[in-house]
């Protein structure tokens, strides 16, 4: 059951995630296909900068990946808070996310994070978490309300970008001691910090003492600070930066106990993802990857091979989940 309720005054919207104003640059991420051998990154950020200066993009190939793309899985319907506090002049927009297949949960974000700085996006530790919420943070977050009681003990999200959705519905369904709420980038910390106060005042965490720290995957003192502590370590659509992935796989590692278990949702992405699990299996860890998790995820990803080709590609659009453990190979996840 849902722990808590706020009282404010719900305006219902169309669900969708926290993406309307960003849709050229989840879409640009296409390019891995047709251009396989420009670096990723590189040409990530190059056409991110030029969406958030708000130049001319008169390329054919800059237009054609920033139509409107796919966002959403459909999994959590979204109302907007109106304030109680007509005083309060910031430009904060509260908006309640509840799961559409377990409605009795739901969590409470912020919509209008504010302009972003091109300097900020490009030269902060990776800021992709910045621009929006991905798919595969909605599938994850999904699938944790899915698999609730599967979480004990100590989580931890790592690289969670501006809501952390996934570690904050664990914090929010799961019986578990604590939930660390964490990202690369302090912008985003900062605004994890006010999500969870916001839902602490509300009541959603319960007992659960959540919490959020920066914690960089190739920091010596951020990974050592936290080593062998999580029964669960949890990410998003982490794998494509490829000066990050070998310091992602040491991390977990390290942040993991002995039984524990990796939880990781992310696309294909060209190569990036299967780089990700030969790292893993270099590190000495037991990989599992599953296709089908999901059925209502499975669902949705049929339909729009269907009729979605137009805004669709499995490539960079539907998360593939992967566990990861120090032991024996997991039990199926798949359904």
């Amino acid at each position: 059951m849902e722990r808590g309720y706020t009282g404010a005054k719900e305006k219902p919207e169309p669900a969708s995630p926290l993406r309307e104003n960003n849709s050229e640059a989840d879409a640009h991420t296409s390019q891995l296909r047709t251009h396989s051998n420009v670096d990723a990154a590189r040409a990530r950020w190059t056409l991110l900068r030029q969406v958030l200066c708000q130049k001319q993009l008169d390329s054919p190939e800059v237009k054609q990946v920033s139509v409107r793309r796919f966002s959403t899985f459909d999994l959590f319907s979204r109302k907007r808070l109106v304030a109680q506090d007509h005083g309060d002049t910031s430009d904060d927009q509260w908006v309640e996310y509840r799961s559409v297949y377990f409605p009795e949960y739901s969590a409470l974000l912020r919509d209008n994070l504010g302009p972003l700085r091109v300097n900020e996006v490009l030269n902060s530790f990776d800021n992709t978490g910045n621009v929006c919420v991905w798919p595969s943070e909605e599938v994850m977050a999904h699938y944790c309300l899915q698999r609730r009681h599967m979480f004990k003990g100590a989580v931890c999200e790592l690289g969670g970008g501006m809501t952390c959705l996934g570690g904050l519905m664990v914090a929010i369904c799961a019986d578990v001691k604590e939930v660390l709420l964490s990202d690369g980038n302090e912008k985003s910390i900062q605004n994890v910090r006010r999500l969870i106060e916001r839902n602490r005042r509300a009541g959603r965490f319960g007992s659960t003492h959540v919490s959020s720290r920066v914690v960089r995957w190739d920091s010596e003192l951020d990974i050592s600070a936290l080593e062998g502590h999580f029964d669960i370590v949890m990410c998003a659509d982490c794998l494509f930066l490829d000066q990050y992935r070998a310091s992602l796989v040491d991390a977990v590692r390290r942040l993991l106990q002995p039984s524990g278990m990796v939880l990781v949702f992310a696309p294909q992405r060209g190569e990036t993802l299967g780089l990700f699990c030969q790292l893993a299996q270099q590190a000495g860890l037991c990989v599992s990857q599953h296709q089908q998790y999901d059925a209502q995820v499975w669902d949705v990803h049929l339909k729009m091979l269907r009729e979605g080709k137009d805004t669709y590609d499995e490539n960079i659009h539907y998360p593939v989940f992967i566990t990861l453990t120090k032991g024996p190979q997991p039990v199926s996840h798949t359904q």
